[in-house]
């Protein structure tokens, strides 16, 4: 009877010795959710929640990188408008002659294209400029001025029930051409390069230049409003990165294994066992009836 009990007592310590060598060479204080049942589930449930806040910060840097997208565009069509408002000053006035004015409506013709290319600009493969209508480009390039994608917002959500458009109407700037006279930039510009050709000098200088000036400070209110997403962006993705150090911080501290300490309880079950086995030496005598039993 002793000897069995001696014998189970060995046992017992050698599986506590395999447990705390387990904890050390995993670095784990919880490998089989029998360890702890408690730390497993709360383990679990820290898992989910840094899972989510890892999907939020892949929603903020495609969104801000949408947003990037979408100003360099912008950008790029103002310069093209400032372009073109140095060409109406030099050509509207009374010397200007007809192939002058004839140049300049040439070159309004060319940037016209240039911001309509600027506005199929894509992100990932998809046109940034087109609502919801990502796999349509807005504007038909040697085509009419018609816009082709939609008003629909395309938005990413950046935490728990917070959501954030990253897509701009840009049809609201642009317009649908001539053909919808709703003097949008390009209904303005097609009507400043046919005043050109035809040499209306005072249509130039007054409505022309201004409705050109019109388009232009709404081009730089939309530029504005994505800088201001693009600012919630980027609190938001300091406000993330904070919670998923933390979250790190509260499943490291329920997971991983105090090495040191792991490694002072191991030295101590050795050193008790090895005692014990000595001991139990003593106690546990082999024989034939052993044996047979």
């Amino acid at each position: 009877m002793t000897a069995r009990s001696t014998l189970r007592d060995l046992q017992g310590n050698l599986n506590s010795l395999s447990d705390l060598q387990r904890k050390m060479s995993s670095g784990k204080e919880i490998t089989r959710p029998s360890d702890d049942p408690y730390g497993a589930s709360r383990a679990l449930e820290l898992r989910g929640e840094l899972g989510g806040l890892q999907q939020y910060q892949r929603n903020v840097d495609d969104g801000t990188s949408w947003l990037d997208a979408s100003d360099t565009a912008l950008g790029k069509i103002g310069d093209a408008v400032q372009r073109i408002r140095e060409l109406l000053i030099r050509t509207s006035t009374d010397s200007a002659g007809p192939r002058a004015r004839e140049a300049a409506a040439e070159e309004i013709d060319q940037l016209i294209e240039t911001i309509k290319q600027e506005a199929n600009v894509q992100y990932a493969g998809r046109y940034i400029f087109s609502g919801t209508a990502t796999d349509r480009e807005p504007y038909t390039l040697g085509g009419a001025d018609t816009f082709n994608g939609n008003t629909d917002g395309v938005r990413r959500e950046i935490g728990p029930r917070v959501e954030l458009t990253v897509t701009t109407d840009i049809s609201g700037l642009l317009g649908n051409g001539t053909a919808a006279a709703d003097d949008g930039l390009l209904h303005t510009l097609r009507d400043i390069a046919a005043d050109l050709r035809a040499g209306e000098g005072d249509r130039l200088r007054g409505t022309d230049i201004q409705r050109l000036d019109a388009n232009f400070d709404r081009l730089n209110a939309i530029r504005a409003d994505i800088g201001a997403r693009t600012n919630r962006m980027v609190i938001a993705d300091a406000r993330l990165a904070s919670l998923e150090e933390n979250s790190i911080r509260l499943l490291s501290s329920v997971e991983d294994a105090d090495v040191p300490k792991t490694l002072i309880e191991y030295t101590t079950q050795q050193a008790a066992y090895n005692m014990a086995l000595k001991a139990g030496a003593n106690v546990v005598q082999n024989s034939l009836m052993d044996f047979l039993r």
